[in-house]
């Protein structure tokens, strides 16, 4: 990587710092306190959220009924997620003790922190439960399947990927044979550390 490249990705990571201050900026409306990991309301904001809630029986009026029918599909995508989650921690058990890679911490990427709404039905919050897990899984996958690229094939795609992780930067680029062959034990041993 060059060095005008390297300069683009530290303005970009900054420019990220930047986006993320603004948004808590315009967030502060919004108060409550993290205590021992769960969330924690004011009275009076908790109050006003209990009172914009929609209740089941509205909520299920107002719902498309294909909406309705369509949900037990939904759900049973729980069942491959989660035989799927029990593989990645396997996986992650076995293959980054062998490589020495540091491990990918689940905890970073499946949050649950939205059952915390009080404008929040029932269906509502175990919607968001599973939408947590679902994304946040995938989130997890795609780290853990970034770690494991960046030893195995640290090798840019010649297409424009949609999605890069957070290692693909590091890669070498499309068709570079010379850095490829001079340079892969030594990202290799730089990935320990990862």
């Amino acid at each position: 990587m060059n060095d005008k490249i390297k300069e683009i990705i530290e303005e970009i990571e900054a420019m990220k710092v930047k986006l993320g201050e603004e948004i808590a900026q315009q967030e502060k409306d919004i108060t409550y306190e993290i205590q021992n990991g769960y969330v924690r309301f004011e009275k009076e904001v908790l109050d006003k959220q209990k009172k914009n809630m929609k209740n089941l029986l509205t909520w299920f009026r107002d719902i498309p009924l294909l909406h309705l029918l369509a949900s037990p599909l939904v759900y049973a995508m729980v069942i491959p997620a989660i035989l799927f989650d029990i593989i990645l921690f396997v996986y992650q058990q076995v293959i980054f003790r062998i490589f020495k890679f540091k491990f990918i911490k689940r905890s970073d990427y499946i949050l649950f922190d939205r059952q915390y709404l009080g404008y929040l039905n029932s269906i509502e919050k175990l919607n968001c439960l599973y939408c947590s897990y679902f994304n946040g899984l995938i989130q997890y996958t795609s780290a853990i399947a970034g770690r494991t690229e960046l030893y195995f094939c640290p090798i840019k795609h010649a297409k424009k990927v949609a999605y890069q992780h957070d290692y693909y930067d590091e890669f070498f680029r499309y068709g570079d044979e010379d850095k490829y062959q001079k340079k892969l034990e030594e990202i290799r041993k730089k990935s320990e550390k990862k």
